[in-house]
């Protein structure tokens, strides 16, 4: 599989090994040749020191007293192979039972690599797995079981993190006739690489409670410590720590994959004194594998507080750009450290897909689709159990609404912390489709957050919803807070005029003043911890005029910005957003109307404008009408005759003919101004709850309100 996902097994291990050759030297000893195939291609032994690569006998033939020690081996990384020179003894007479029993194609055992690089130093990396658990309720880390837990002692010894398990009062022994009896069953199912025999040896092993825990020469000592759940890392026994003339078997390695391993142990040599425990050194799985949670990331969180840092973690996606790219980060070494081969890129293949009028094939298409995204192969890999941690996903382009079934998966939501794009769209490069935005909603409500490292501003953005609002914005962190709780102001006016009058000198007076104002008002939408917002619709014209003044005025700037490159010809000057935006959100042409209707301004603002503007008008009175919003004032800059023009005929019309009956106060909502101050006056009176608005409040014939 590409990147870092091999599914065959820990990198730290190979697969089981079968005898190809074997020589009998003695009664109790022969020579073998253990070749092992199709071992992963991220085997840490084909890059490390061979000193630190040994032969990890089957536990089960360490039962029995037959040991298995590697002299030499081979290892061929372009075949995904080995040979091992493996010199097996056998440790009293059931292992000299055994060896008479051992044949040509019998798994006998497995590689490991002891990497130093890999070995856990500090204990509250394995400390604070306690009390964890995975996506199945199973402990993470626990010593006698889930339900009795004992103390594991964690120290550091000799610059590595040792536990000493206390052994239990007694040892395991055998019936030598039953034993003899089923010593043909054994090798037979050895030729089975896949056959469980934990369990079958498990039948025919007697407890002898109080049995003294010491070594008699030339055999073998079964003890037992508490059954040591380990999912998160490798567990090997420390013989330098064992007494003197105390000996493990090669069988000195517990896997994270068994639930119940790590009960029983294999001694053997000679020594007087009883023994009282057993040293464990653990080694770490690949960082994907290791059941971390995402808050234990420290590396990992300061990396994504720095947009360089993922600026350049992008950078390292394989060209060309219009193909997909993702990646699944988990650590913060990783992300520092990324390369083109890590990535997982894919070309997805374009259909038109038939609708529910071929439901078979619009199935097949959608999900052969799915299949195609870069994105697939990692949230397939959590889904499988085969990543285990928790981390976050890197693609160059936002992923397609039809992966939200696995982003919302259970097990996916659970190990996915965060979503990172480059672009929205490959095709439509920065505008989100309608299905997008509505992905973007469910994904926040999942508590899956998704950031924007938008190139154009050159900042790293987080979708945030609106409270309350079926809507949300790409905000940058420091204003996260500020979003969320701000009373929003917004501007109107025409993309082709970028004076009018003394607008930017009055906007930045009416601001300020407003800012002021917080401070004596007791108002929902206004008092002193209220923060504010402005937003428009991202263009040049009267639309940056107001970007730029709510930024200097200290005020979140915000653009609702939809693509007109598809629109009419001569209007592409509406296309170039202008650079004074901090918090934005985008959307295709098709979805116009939406867009206007997503403003959602508290206070909007009117200045001289177009058709685009007489829209965004009809779409305010209308909020207001409906009741989608409770009256408001809607400040109208500029003159009397300009808006009398604009306004007054229409209103008039509709109030003639009778089409506005019930609705005709909607004119108390707007105000037409000139000044800052009297805009400031207006919104005293609003929220001292003075100004006459709403549908008990008088009928303005012009269709909006003079302020002298």
């Amino acid at each position: 599989m590409e990147s870092y996902l091999y599914p065959d097994h820990y990198d730290l291990a190979s697969p089981d090994g079968c005898i190809t050759s074997l020589r009998r030297i003695s009664s109790t000893e022969a020579e073998a040749t253990v070749t092992i195939k199709q071992i992963s291609p991220a085997f840490v032994g084909f890059q490390i020191d061979p000193e630190h690569v040994f032969f990890n006998i089957k536990s089960t033939l360490a039962q029995l007293g037959v040991n298995g020690i590697s002299t030499d081996y081979f290892l061929d990384k372009d075949k995904r192979s080995a040979e091992v020179k493996v010199m097996i003894n056998s440790i009293g007479n059931i292992a000299q039972l055994m060896l008479d029993q051992l044949t040509v194609g019998a798994y006998i055992g497995k590689l490991f690599a002891a990497d130093p690089r890999r070995i856990v130093r500090n204990p509250d990396y394995l400390l604070r797995m306690f009390g964890r658990a995975d996506q199945f309720g199973s402990p993470l880390l626990s010593l006698g079981g889930p339900h009795e837990q004992d103390v594991l002692l964690l120290e550091k010894v000799e610059g590595r993190t040792v536990a000493c398990l206390a052994l239990q009062d007694g040892v395991l022994n055998y019936d030598e006739k039953a034993i003899a009896g089923f010593l043909p069953t054994m090798a037979k199912a050895l030729l089975q690489p896949s056959f469980r025999l934990r369990t079958l040896i498990q039948l025919n092993q007697n407890w002898q409670e109080g049995g003294k825990k010491i070594l008699q020469k030339n055999e073998i000592l079964l003890v037992r410590t508490a059954p040591l759940h380990i999912r998160t890392v490798f567990g090997k026994v420390v013989e330098n720590l064992l007494p003197k003339g105390v000996f493990h078997t090669s069988a000195c390695v517990l896997e994270p994959d068994t639930q119940a391993s790590g009960d029983v142990y294999e001694l053997f040599g000679s020594s007087r004194r009883e023994l009282k425990e057993i040293p464990l050194e653990f080694y770490t799985l690949e960082p994907h594998r290791e059941h971390v949670f995402f808050e234990d990331r420290d590396q990992l969180l300061s990396c994504l507080e720095n947009p360089a840092t993922l600026f350049k973690a992008f950078e390292t996606a394989p060209n060309p750009i219009q193909e997909h790219a993702a990646v699944f980060v988990v650590k913060g070494e990783q992300l520092l450290n990324l390369q083109a081969k890590d990535w997982i890129t894919r070309e997805p293949l374009k259909n038109d897909f038939p609708g529910l009028i071929f439901p078979g094939r619009q199935a097949y298409l959608v999900e052969r689709y799915i299949q195609q995204q870069s994105s697939y192969p990692f949230l397939k890999a959590i889904e499988s159990g085969l990543i285990t941690s928790q981390g976050i996903l890197l693609v160059r382009y936002f992923p397609s609404p039809l992966m939200k079934r696995m982003l919302l998966n259970d097990s996916i939501h659970r190990c996915l912390k965060a979503i990172y794009f480059q672009f929205p769209s490959m095709t439509y490069g920065d505008y989100f489709s309608h299905e997008d935005r509505s992905m973007l909603l469910d994904l926040a409500k999942f508590a899956i957050p998704v950031f924007w490292v938008d190139k154009t501003s050159g900042k790293v953005l987080q979708y945030i919803p609106k409270p309350e609002k079926d809507t949300g914005m790409f905000v940058p962190e420091p204003f996260i807070d500020t979003f969320i709780k701000s009373t929003t102001f917004g501007v109107y006016g025409s993309t082709l005029i970028s004076v009018s009058g003394n607008f930017e000198k009055e906007l930045t007076l009416l601001l300020e003043g407003i800012k002021e104002l917080r401070q004596e008002m007791r108002h929902p939408l206004l008092h002193k911890d209220t923060p504010l917002a402005l937003v428009t619709g991202g263009g040049p014209g009267l639309m940056e005029v107001g970007n730029r003044v709510a930024q200097k005025a200290g005020v979140l700037s915000c653009a609702d910005i939809v693509d007109f490159r598809k629109g009419t010809p001569g209007s592409t000057k509406e296309q170039k957003t202008n650079p004074y935006i901090e918090a934005k959100m985008t959307y295709r042409i098709d979805r116009l109307v939406e867009r206007q209707a997503e403003f959602n301004l508290d206070f909007p603002i009117f200045l001289t404008g177009g058709i685009g503007t007489d829209f965004e008008y009809s779409l305010e009175e209308v909020r207001r009408k409906v009741g989608s919003i409770a009256p408001t004032p809607i400040l109208l800059f500029g003159s009397v005759e300009y808006w009398s023009e604009k306004v007054t005929h229409r209103f008039q019309c509709n109030l003639k003919n009778g089409t506005i009956n019930g609705s005709e106060w909607v004119s108390n909502c707007f105000y037409c101004v000139q000044t800052a101050a009297q805009g400031l006056n207006i919104y005293r009176q609003f929220f001292t709850g003075k100004l006459p608005i709403g549908p008990h409040a008088p009928i303005h014939d012009r269709g909006f309100a003079i302020v002298n």
